[in-house]
């Protein structure tokens, strides 16, 4: 590995490198808008998917993946990059780059999916979750609140499911017609896109079902005023499971958890399953649970849904279990008990319940109100950003917001360089104004 980059690069405007985003127009979108504020964008794509999503120039990696570090060593010197933006920190690619870029002093802005939804998306230096700069104690975040005003009002920022849904298949579809144009590209998915669109197709199938389903058990629950804890399961590909968390997937944390309620909870108090709502069904989830249930003698304490009201089940539940999904945030937004058993931003004590899983069954520790809402202060100030990834509109206000989280990240050097072009070509009309 090369040396880091050299302090000249301070005097020039910012690089960025753009690397692989989700199936949506936001990167491409926001390359336009810091091109348009002086600096300057690069673009690797790495598969026929991310050339569909990203208009302008861009180079193309079409190596393998063991070669990808050496090859961006060498793109970094020649295109003088100074930042890295990417989506998730954890795919091969990515985290590959993340280390390049660490030990090289650039920075790294880091997108996803919001901390606090709806409304948000996240964009965070040097990384997200388990890889997170927030604090991690009361006592930081107390005093860092203290510092901050309150945050403003969220815009609504709705997303269009019908276009996500297309934007998606032409991602896909993309990789599976033109695989030649990258030939060694390997997804970061586990399972073939094919394998997945064909479990969407089932579960389309059962979804009137499945919602039926859903809304009896959210009734007979209200009725008799059931007593019960909320397991909401993650994707098992999500990688803040895989790389954040003492399980490899959804099964082992599943049985781990039932084995708990098992061994330390009292009737009649129930386990209620929530499945993910973007689980493609290629897993019978449901079975899992239930063999897990039979296994450890709970079968007649443990419910399975795919559906479902998530604040009011929240609302209605003792207590939630998670791995460390968002879910947790507006769990303990609500002020419900909440026990995650991975690293996450929000577990630390006064928020979630610090003793071991067993002990949750019994007696769930309730969040410090107070200190979520300094939490919730912090998160909103260094990390989120109104807008979303879906609809036009969403795009718009996310890259009107991420843009200035992204420039205060700079040395003012760079900025006035930036500055100075952006000016040179407004007076020459080259380039119009923008946000």
């Amino acid at each position: 590995m090369q040396q880091p980059a050299p302090d000249a690069l301070r005097d020039r405007p910012a690089t960025f490198l753009f690397l692989q985003g989700i199936a949506t127009p936001f990167f491409s979108d926001l390359g336009k808008a810091l091109r348009a504020r002086g600096h300057q964008v690069r673009r690797i794509n790495l598969c026929p998917g991310d050339w569909l999503f990203w208009s302008g120039e861009a180079d193309n990696y079409r190596g393998r993946r063991e070669a990808w570090g050496e090859y961006l060593e060498s793109y970094l010197d020649r295109e003088s990059v100074t930042d890295i933006v990417l989506f998730g920190d954890c795919r091969p690619f990515h985290k590959a780059a993340r280390m390049i870029a660490e030990y090289r002093g650039l920075r790294v802005h880091v997108f996803e999916e919001g901390y606090i939804r709806p409304n948000w998306i996240t964009c965070e230096l040097g990384g997200v979750n388990g890889f997170s700069s927030l604090p991690r104690t009361a006592d930081e975040v107390r005093a860092l609140a203290r510092r901050l005003p309150q945050p403003g009002r969220a815009m609504p920022s709705t997303g269009d499911m019908a276009r996500r849904s297309v934007w998606d298949v032409g991602y896909n579809l993309a990789n599976v017609l033109f695989p030649y144009l990258f030939p060694h590209f390997r997804s970061h998915r586990p399972t073939h896109i094919a394998a997945e669109y064909a479990g969407w197709i089932k579960k389309f199938t059962r979804r009137a079902h499945t919602r039926r389903e859903a809304a009896r058990c959210d009734e007979i629950y209200r009725a008799v005023g059931c007593d019960y804890f909320l397991l909401p399961l993650q994707l098992d590909s999500d990688y803040q499971i895989r790389v954040h968390s003492p399980f490899l997937g959804v099964e082992g944390f599943m049985d781990r958890v039932i084995k708990s309620f098992a061994d330390a909870s009292a009737a009649p108090t129930r386990l209620l399953v929530k499945l993910h709502p973007l689980d493609s069904g290629l897993i019978n989830w449901r079975k899992f649970a239930r063999a897990s249930a039979r296994r450890h003698g709970v079968s007649d304490r443990l419910d399975f849904i795919d559906g479902g009201d998530l604040p009011a089940l929240i609302k209605g539940a003792r207590g939630v279990v998670i791995v460390n999904s968002t879910v947790g945030m507006l769990s303990l937004e609500m002020g419900c008990p909440t026990h995650a058993v991975g690293s996450a931003i929000y577990n630390m004590a006064g928020l979630t319940h610090q003793g071991d899983l067993d002990g949750f069954w019994k007696s769930p520790t309730a969040p410090d109100m107070g200190l979520m809402a300094d939490f919730r202060r912090v998160v909103l100030h260094r990390t989120q950003v109104n807008g979303g990834f879906f609809s036009k509109e969403a795009i718009d206000r996310a890259v009107a917001g991420s843009v200035p989280r992204m420039e205060a990240a700079l040395p003012d050097s760079m900025l006035a360089a930036a500055r100075a072009i952006r000016e040179a070509a407004e007076r020459d009309g080259e380039l119009a104004p923008v946000y």
